[in-house]
């Protein structure tokens, strides 16, 4: 049954609600995207983690625009001047249309974070950093050890990190909350602590479609953790480090990155 189909069946002024609420949260999602892209010291960095946190490529978006994709190209490399309100607002609501014609699931994704409900204790700290950090500045910063690396056209920019405990996760979230971890990029570094083999963090993540740039385990060294956890990191194309930094340590220093940038 479709989403139309859906909202067809409910009375009239509760479908009329659902549609009001999903406007809301997409009005709400466009003036952040916007804002923060505009607002941006590298604004071409910020539109590129937006359209790829949605899944669009850069010909996908032109197209949509019917613009040439170097067009996109240049704005995100700083080849082009950095795009002023109006046109930031039309790649945004661009991005919001494709994502809409996709099903909106993207765009619904964000609705926890947009009402301020991301209240889980198994949350040490999560933040958006200001500017991207590397996979290789992310593993000297917390002093990680190397688990596995994949292919260099799938290691991505960290637009931020969550850091998590991974007994609490596991067994009080449910999908819906597990999602909220993410915050507002999947393109961050997902640190889990309090674990024992590795494995736990690894299979949660094989069993969702979201998937970090990079996974932290914390407490073991890399000789100790669990081969199966190695395995799927290697299916899934996502680094993994591990790293015995004390845990007051390691958030003070993901914390300083902004500082120091």
């Amino acid at each position: 049954m479709t989403e139309n189909t859906a909202i067809a069946s409910v009375p009239a002024p509760l479908a009329s609600g659902i549609n009001a609420t999903y406007e809301d949260i997409r009005h709400k999602l466009a003036e952040k995207m916007a804002g923060e892209i505009t607002l941006s010291d590298n604004p071409g960095e910020t539109l590129k983690k937006w359209r790829t946190a949605f899944e669009i490529s850069q010909s996908d978006l032109a197209s949509f625009l019917k613009v040439s994709p170097s067009v996109i190209s240049d704005y995100e490399s700083g080849r082009r001047k950095s795009p002023g309100i109006f046109i930031v607002s039309k790649i945004v609501d661009a991005i919001l249309d494709m994502d809409v014609a996709r099903g909106g699931a993207k765009i619904r994704s964000y609705e926890g974070i947009l009402r301020g409900d991301v209240t889980t204790n198994a949350i040490y700290d999560i933040h958006e950093y200001l500017s991207p950090i590397s996979v290789e500045e992310m593993t000297k910063l917390l002093k990680g050890e190397v688990v596995y690396s994949p292919p260099v056209e799938h290691i991505k920019p960290l637009y931020g990190y969550t850091v998590i405990d991974s007994l609490k996760a596991i067994l009080q979230l449910s999908y819906n909350e597990f999602q909220k971890l993410y915050g507002w990029s999947s393109e961050r570094a997902m640190v889990y602590t309090r674990i024992s083999t590795g494995r736990s963090p690894m299979v949660a993540l094989r069993v969702t479609n979201l998937k970090p740039g990079l996974i932290v385990l914390h407490g073991l060294p890399a000789a100790e953790i669990d081969p199966i956890a190695v395995k799927i990191a290697e299916i899934e194309r996502v680094p993994l480090i591990a790293t015995v930094m004390p845990l007051n340590e390691l958030i003070q220093a993901l914390q300083s990155y902004d500082i120091k940038h």
